[in-house]
C-alpha cells in the first residue's frame, strides 16, 4: 500500500509506503529460508509467474522457485499481468480455494458451510487494482497443516517527510542510526533532498548514417565507423531545497499451523459442545453421540429452527404434520419431530454429525427430556412406517394452487396477480414463527401477504356482481364470487376465519386491545393452547377456508338464489 502527498522532491511531500509478501515452504526447507531470503526475495523482487523453459520444463505459477527449476514452495496469491487490456490483479490460490470450499462473492471469499462467513478479502486502490488480500487465521492455518506448510512473511515498511529544515521539526533532534528492533531491522536516513535527486547526469546518441531515404526498401549493413554518427552531452542537475527523512523497517516471521485440520483434513474438533441426554440433566459430549447406533434422542425448544432460519442458506422442509427438516449449508437434513410438550425431538447422531457452528446453535437450545420421543418422528425412523399425514403449511399452499388452476379453468382469468415460490415462502409462513402474540400476528401478516394481497382485484370486480363492488377489498369480491354459488350466509361462513385473519393482520401494528381479541376468535384460534400450536391452528383454518371456497366454487351444483 502506498500512500503519498505532493511531489516527492519537494518540501512538504509525504510517502508511506508498506508491502508484505509471501510463500509457504515445507520444514525441509526451513533454514535455507531462514538463512537465504528476505524482502527483496519474497517480497518486492519476487515474481509470481509461470514460466516454459526451453528444455521442456514448465515451472507453474504455484511454485515458489529458489534457482532455477528448484521449487522449494508454494504461493499462495499469484499475480495476473494484464498487458492488453491494462492493469493487474491478484488470484488466491485455487488450491486453497477449493481445499476450504470457498465462493467469490463481491471482493470477498465466503465459506457457506460455516454460515457464509467471510475467509478472505481483497482491497482494491484508487485505480482499482489490487493492495491487498487478507486472510484469516484460523482458515489459513487449517489450510496449512493439511499440507504440512508454514507461511513465511516478509514486511517493509518505508516513511518519508521532506521538511524545509530539521531546525524546529519533529526530527530536530534525530541522528541516522541503524538497529535490530520489533524483531526486524530499522534503518534511518537523513539527506538533503539535493543529494537524493540532484547530480550530475550524461546522455549519449547514436544514429546510422548510411541509410537512404528515398529508396523503397532500404536494407542496413554492417554498424562501422562510418556508417554511424554520435553525439553526447553533460550537465548539473540542482536547486533542491530541504531535508528528506526517511525511516525503514524490515521483519521476516513465520506462520506456523497447529498440527490441526478439522476443515480440510477432516480432523476431529475438539471444542464440541455437550447435550443433555437424560432427565437429570446428564449430559454427553458431540463426539460420545457421533455413533449412528447410539439409540438416543434429543430434545430442544422450538425457537431452535427460527435461529437456524435466520442463517443464509437454512430451509425448513415438511415430512408429515409433525415431522420435518431443517436443511442446512453443511449439506444435511435434520430429522425433527414435534412432541406433545411443543419441543423438537432429533436423534442425537443426526445432531453430532452436524458443523460444530450449527452444534453450538443447536446446543443453545437444547432441554431436558419432557414429553415422549414424537411419536411420527418414531413411526419413521423406529418402524420404518411414516405417518400418512401433512403439514398445516404445505396444505395451506397445495389448496392455494387448487384453488388458482380452478380458478383459471372455470373463469379464464387468473386468481392471483402475482406468482410466488411456495418453499421460499414456507421459510416465512411456519408455526414456528408463532412465539407470543405479537409474532401470532406477524404471522397472520405473512399468511395475508400470500394469500389476499395477491388476490387480483381487477378480475375478481369483474366477475363480481355486487352492488357495491367498486369499493371491495380482494377479500370480499372472492367472497362475493363464492357467494353466487352458495348464497350469502354460507360464503360469509367460509370467510369468517379469512376475515379474521385480515384483521389480526391490522392488529399487528396495535398488538393490544378486543379488537385483535375479537379478529383472533373469528380466525378460529383457542387461545387456550400454546402460541406453537395457535400459528399452527391459524395456518390450518386458512388452508381450509381457501380448500373449502375452491370446494364450493367448482363443485357441479345449481346455482344458489341469495
Amino acid at each position: 500500500m502506498n500512500n503519498k502527498k505532493g511531489d516527492v522532491k519537494d518540501v512538504g511531500h509525504i510517502g508511506d509506503y508498506f508491502g508484505c509478501g509471501s510463500a509457504a515452504f515445507p520444514p525441509e526447507h526451513r533454514k535455507l529460508v531462514e538463512e537465504h531470503l528476505g524482502w527483496s526475495d519474497i517480497g518486492i523482487g519476487h515474481t509470481v509467474a509461470p514460466y516454459a523453459y526451453e528444455d521442456g520444463y514448465y515451472a507453474s505459477i504455484d511454485q515458489f522457485q529458489y534457482n532455477d527449476k528448484e521449487p522449494i514452495g508454494v504461493n499462495l496469491v499469484f499475480e495476473h499481468l494484464q498487458p492488453v487490456v491494462g492493469g493487474k490483479r491478484w488470484i488466491l490460490n485455487p488450491d486453497l480455494v477449493v481445499a476450504l470450499r470457498l465462493i467469490k462473492e463481491g471482493a470477498n471469499w465466503v465459506r457457506p458451510e460455516e454460515d457464509f462467513v467471510v475467509v478472505a478479502r481483497e482491497s482494491f486502490n484508487e485505480s482499482g487494482e489490487h493492495q491487498l488480500i487478507e486472510i484469516k487465521r484460523e482458515f489459513l492455518l487449517d489450510y496449512l497443516a493439511a499440507r504440512n506448510l508454514s507461511l513465511r512473511l516478509s514486511y517493509y515498511h518505508q516513511r518519508v517527510e521532506n521538511v524545509p529544515s530539521l531546525e524546529g521539526s519533529d526530527y530536530a533532534e534525530l541522528a541516522e542510526l541503524q538497529e535490530e528492533r520489533d524483531g526486524g531491522r530499522f534503518e534511518l536516513l537523513i539527506r538533503d533532498i539535493s543529494d537524493v535527486f540532484g547530480g550530475s547526469w550524461a546522455m549519449f546518441r547514436a544514429w546510422r548514417t548510411d541509410v537512404d531515404e528515398d529508396e523503397d526498401a532500404p536494407v542496413m549493413g554492417p554498424e562501422n565507423d562510418h556508417n554511424t554518427g554520435h553525439e553526447s552531452s553533460k550537465g548539473q542537475r540542482g536547486g533542491y531545497e530541504g531535508i528528506r527523512v526517511e525511516g525503514e523497517f524490515w521483519r521476516d516471521e513465520w506462520i506456523e499451523h497447529q498440527s490441526r485440520s478439522m476443515r480440510v483434513r477432516g480432523d476431529a474438533d475438539a471444542n464440541l459442545p455437550q447435550f443433555i441426554v437424560e432427565t437429570d440433566g446428564k449430559r454427553m459430549a458431540s463426539s460420545e453421540l457421533d455413533n449412528e447406533d447410539i439409540g438416543r434422542w434429543l430434545w430442544f425448544r422450538s425457537s431452535v429452527v427460527t435461529d437456524l432460519l435466520g442463517h443464509r442458506g437454512f430451509a425448513l422442509k415438511w415430512y408429515t404434520a409433525e415431522t420435518g427438516a431443517i436443511c442446512s449449508t453443511s449439506g444435511y437434513a435434520t430429522h425433527f419431530g414435534i412432541n406433545s410438550a411443543d419441543l423438537l425431538t432429533v436423534y442425537a447422531y443426526d445432531i453430532a454429525r452436524l458443523t460444530a457452528w450449527e452444534q453450538h446453535i443447536w446446543a443453545a437450545h437444547n432441554v431436558a427430556p419432557d414429553g415422549k420421543v414424537s411419536g411420527e418422528l418414531l413411526s419413521a425412523q423406529v418402524k420404518t412406517q411414516p405417518a400418512s399425514t401433512h403439514a398445516v403449511e404445505e396444505k395451506l399452499f397445495g389448496s392455494m394452487r387448487m384453488l388458482e388452476q380452478g380458478f383459471r379453468d372455470k373463469f379464464g382469468v387468473a386468481l392471483f396477480s402475482h406468482d410466488i415460490d411456495d418453499e421460499s415462502a414456507m421459510q416465512q409462513v411456519s408455526r414456528f414463527h408463532s412465539r407470543d402474540q405479537a409474532s401470532l400476528l406477524r404471522l397472520a401478516k405473512e399468511l395475508v401477504r400470500v394469500f389476499s394481497d395477491r388476490l387480483n382485484i381487477r378480475d375478481l370486480r369483474k366477475l363480481s356482481i355486487h352492488a357495491e363492488k367498486e369499493k371491495l377489498g380482494s377479500n370480499k369480491l372472492l367472497q362475493d364470487i363464492l357467494s353466487q354459488k352458495v348464497g350469502t350466509d354460507k360464503a360469509r361462513q367460509v370467510f369468517a376465519e379469512i376475515a379474521g385473519t385480515y384483521d389480526m393482520r391490522v392488529g399487528d401494528a396495535h398488538p393490544t386491545g378486543s379488537k385483535v381479541t375479537d379478529a383472533i376468535k373469528l380466525a378460529g384460534i383457542d387461545q387456550s393452547n400454546s402460541y406453537l400450536r395457535q400459528g399452527e391452528q391459524l395456518i390450518h383454518n386458512l388452508g381450509r377456508a381457501v380448500w373449502f371456497t375452491g370446494k364450493y366454487l367448482f363443485e357441479k351444483s345449481e346455482p344458489h338464489e341469495n
